[in-house]
């Protein structure tokens, strides 16, 4: 059975591999996000949401040619970063990644609802990486509501605060998972979680590493 494994760096920044390619989404700059430290990251491919600081630090990925064909399609949604149109923050894009039938998005600093022509696009989703901090992003609820519309069979919260790291505007994770069934809760002893086409449904909570 196909694998895609997803790797949290902290913040909103993931590496996203499959059959030796790799890429890696929303590296932010030494500095910008409080509690972490400079990225140490390789990968055949960076994208960002957009280029704010935070999100969009490509020379911290090292781009490497690893000599495998690129597995993935990527489709592109364009959202916004705020509820006023982009007019306070700008534009957001949402990456949707596919492999071998493994379909994941990354919404990247989403402040929007979705729309049903977005949903639509969205597809059916194995996992979803949501800011789930407010303030600059979707608050806690307001991202449950947008990942009730999109219903993902694994969610991964980002863009949050802990006691070790992230913006002190930004709220903490437990203001999301308190909103679901504690039974739907895993929390992982690593950064990483393979997913697998069909998973069962999750809220993945992966242990900052670096």
């Amino acid at each position: 059975m196909s694998i895609m494994k997803i790797t949290w760096l902290g913040h909103s920044c993931f590496r996203i591999s499959h059959n030796g390619f790799s890429i890696v989404i929303d590296p932010y700059k030494p500095g910008t996000v409080p509690g972490l430290g400079k990225l140490d990251v390789q990968a055949n491919m960076v994208l960002c949401s957009h280029s704010h600081f935070d999100h969009g630090f490509t020379d911290a990925v090292k781009i490497i040619d690893s000599g495998v064909p690129n597995p993935f399609s990527i489709e592109k949604i364009h959202t916004y970063h705020d509820d006023a149109a982009g007019a306070k923050r700008g534009e957001n894009i949402i990456h949707v990644l596919e492999a071998d039938g493994i379909r994941v998005a990354h919404f990247g600093d989403l402040g929007c609802p979705l729309t049903k022509e977005q949903v639509a696009q969205l597809g059916a989703l194995d996992a979803a990486m949501m800011p789930v901090g407010g303030y600059y992003t979707l608050d806690a609820a307001q991202a449950k509501a947008e990942l009730d519309k999109v219903d993902p069979a694994v969610i991964i919260p980002m863009h949050y605060r802990s006691a070790g790291f992230g913006f002190k505007e930004i709220g903490e994770l437990t203001a999301f998972t308190e909103l679901f069934d504690p039974a739907l809760i895993k929390r992982y002893d690593s950064d990483t979680i393979e997913i697998r086409k069909g998973g069962r449904k999750e809220i993945a909570v992966l242990k900052l590493m670096n």
